[in-house]
């Protein structure tokens, strides 16, 4: 397995990562058995970043993790967990809780439910519009002071705001959306993390799905998917957006690979200092995602692949206006 560091003082970490939240939350049923069966397929692999959120199933997720690592070596394993998400007994969303007080609290929820006495990499998931990221980060600063945390990230925050965050205590990576359809990090937030020495770890490399290649027009999608809440994946969006796969499908099929191949493979050679993060919640996806790693894009593959999606060719936006706005990278 090919290895990354993550930033100048983040930890070494597998090229590929394992985004765990569709196991526990927000796309629809998942078997249990099988999600554990995968992340033991993952860390078999080489696999050794876990990604998840201590609001993903509402601590579901984390115990889920905590099973999986069971009589497992620990210290094979990086485990980045994002935290401040505020939800309800109705599964609704009721904002976000960066206060100091509130960093404590939710870490030690998540050691218990990790079974473990470290967070590898800790993050506030949005930034909390009432309390300063200096504050969060000074408290997540402590946790590191104790061994509690080993390192701190960011998650989908702009270039001012890493900047802040950076200089209250050294920043490991950036976790925020990347893919061939979302490519707003390039213009000024990839600029700035490069010139601090921060690593990115990109989630939403397949755009939720949409540039798996198995897409379809006419998919029904279950209940309380929230993917049934985003633009990109309704009416004349979705219509275009799948023109954009199709496109990419034959450059995929003139390499042997597959469409999920190609869009991770094109993250992966954006730069050395990006870790992508498979959302595979069965083997056989994992199986997939990972061979990416074999699929080594030249010159003109990426110039077909830039053919087939321009930047900014996508339609519609990545969240639901609602959403849009608690985003400190798309300010």
């Amino acid at each position: 397995m090919e290895t990354r560091k993550l930033g100048s003082t983040g930890p070494t970490v597998s090229a590929l990562g394992l985004g765990t939240m569709g196991m526990s939350d927000l796309y629809g049923p998942a078997d249990e058995t099988e999600s554990i069966s995968t992340i033991h397929a993952a860390l078999d692999a080489g696999v050794s970043l876990l990604d998840t959120g201590d609001f993903y199933g509402m601590g579901h997720n984390e115990m889920l993790i905590g099973r999986a690592l069971h009589e497992r070596n620990r210290d094979d394993v990086a485990i980045s967990v994002k935290f401040g998400g505020l939800r309800d007994p109705d599964l609704g969303w009721r904002g976000i809780d960066g206060r100091p007080e509130a960093v404590r609290n939710f870490l030690a929820y998540s050691l218990r439910r990790l079974g473990t006495d470290h967070v590898d990499v800790y993050r506030l998931t949005r930034v909390d519009p009432n309390v300063p990221i200096e504050e969060t980060i000074g408290a997540i600063a402590e946790q590191v002071e104790k061994g509690h945390v080993r390192h701190i990230g960011l998650s989908e925050v702009g270039a001012d705001t890493i900047r802040r965050a950076h200089a209250v205590h050294p920043i490991s990576d950036l976790q925020i959306e990347y893919s061939l359809i979302s490519r707003g990090i390039e213009a000024e937030i990839l600029p700035t993390v490069r010139e601090l020495g921060i690593g990115v770890t990109a989630y939403g490399v397949l755009a939720r799905g949409l540039l798996s290649g198995r897409w379809t027009a006419d998919r029904e999608l279950t209940p309380g998917d929230f993917r049934n809440t985003v633009p990109r994946f309704s009416g004349d969006n979705l219509t275009a957006n799948l023109r954009l796969v199709e496109s990419l499908r034959e450059v995929a099929e003139a390499r042997g690979a597959t469409v999920a191949q190609v869009a991770i493979a094109w993250v992966l050679a954006q730069g050395a200092d990006i870790v992508p993060l498979v959302g595979a919640r069965q083997r056989d996806r994992l199986t997939e995602s990972l061979g990416a790693l074999d699929l080594k894009l030249a010159a003109d593959d990426l110039a077909a692949i830039e053919r087939a999606v321009p930047a900014g060719s996508a339609s519609g936006t990545r969240y639901a206006t609602p959403y849009m706005t608690h985003l400190d990278s798309e300010r």
